[in-house]
């Protein structure tokens, strides 16, 4: 018999927050860092990127008209602008934002695509040291995704989105030294070294800057930094995001046993301030209904796309 076919596995991954100190005399600093992404087969991105595209449509209409494709692509939903309609938007607009979360899992959902992230929840009053937070959770989340393929016997390719040189440098010379060191490679199924694009040009960490920044980074604030009324980021309608939509991502997590016993994978969290687990994002009663208006786009009617000259 032949041995089966190895498949690529891509892992898009995005950030928000940062490491600004969390004080009442910076009400707009962050209480939460949030690092991660999805991972998708390679043989259903190209259809993940076109429901994506259907999805922009549907929610910025005057793309319809769009000429060129890649004018499609460059226009991002950024999910701080999710969180603004969230926030201060009036009821259709928080009706859209919703709706635009709902129908951004059922891609997900449909793709068998799975969720990696580690949130940091940041202590109070202390200094972050920012680069050492988002270097140590790249490496968290290449492990579990070595984690991920080595079950499947398949590779992948880490694919972050884009800081400053230095930034990006520095950030990954802790899974470089894991791949290349002289004892072995701890990661020998991911191909490569994270590297590097730009979100304007890969549909694939667009829709992990919508997970991260509209659903698990108002979501941490609300569950974690609840109790910080003074702070611009722990908004009451954030509650929302989380009993509505957390259940959903807490199904497409990539959680397993360690040798230990212990699980890990999937959303991890660590929590300077009160010390308490991913679970309590995703303790939630009763998952709101999904919404199944959104058609995928290989299901839609054809029609010619619109093409670069």
């Amino acid at each position: 018999m032949f041995p089966p076919e190895e498949r690529l596995y891509l892992c898009y991954v995005d950030e928000s927050g940062d490491g600004q100190t969390v004080d009442p005399s910076a009400p707009e600093a962050p209480p939460v860092m949030v690092i991660g992404g999805i991972v998708v087969e390679e043989s259903a991105l190209r259809t993940l990127t076109w429901d994506f595209i259907a999805l922009k449509k549907q929610f910025r209409p005057t793309l319809r008209n769009a000429v060129k494709l890649s004018e499609v692509i460059r226009t991002e939903i950024k999910g701080s602008n999710i969180r603004a309609h969230l926030r201060n938007g009036n009821r259709n607009q928080v009706r859209l934002a919703h709706g635009l979360i709902d129908k951004l899992l059922i891609m997900l959902e449909r793709h068998d695509c799975r969720v990696l992230a580690k949130i940091c929840v940041k202590q109070d009053g202390v200094t972050n040291a920012e680069d050492a937070m988002y270097g140590a959770s790249v490496a968290s989340l290449c492990a579990h995704f070595e984690h991920f393929l080595a079950g499947r016997e398949d590779r992948g390719v880490v694919i972050l989105d884009s800081r400053t040189k230095s930034k990006n440098v520095d950030n990954v010379h802790c899974v470089t030294t894991r791949k290349f060191r002289a004892g072995g490679d701890l990661m020998p199924h991911v191909a490569e070294s994270p590297v590097f694009g730009h979100s304007d040009s890969h549909i694939g960490l667009q829709i992990a800057d919508l997970l991260i920044s509209a659903v698990l980074f108002p979501a941490a604030c609300a569950t974690y930094a609840e109790d910080l009324t003074w702070n611009t980021h722990c908004h009451p309608a954030y509650a929302a995001i989380r009993e509505r939509h957390c259940p959903r991502v807490g199904e497409l997590q990539h959680r397993y046993r360690t040798a230990t016993g212990k699980w890990t994978g999937g959303v991890v969290v660590s929590d300077r301030r009160r010390g308490r687990s991913a679970a309590e994002l995703f303790r939630v009663a009763v998952p709101a209904p999904v919404s199944t208006a959104f058609i995928p786009a290989q299901q839609q009617p054809a029609a010619p796309a619109p093409n670069d000259s």
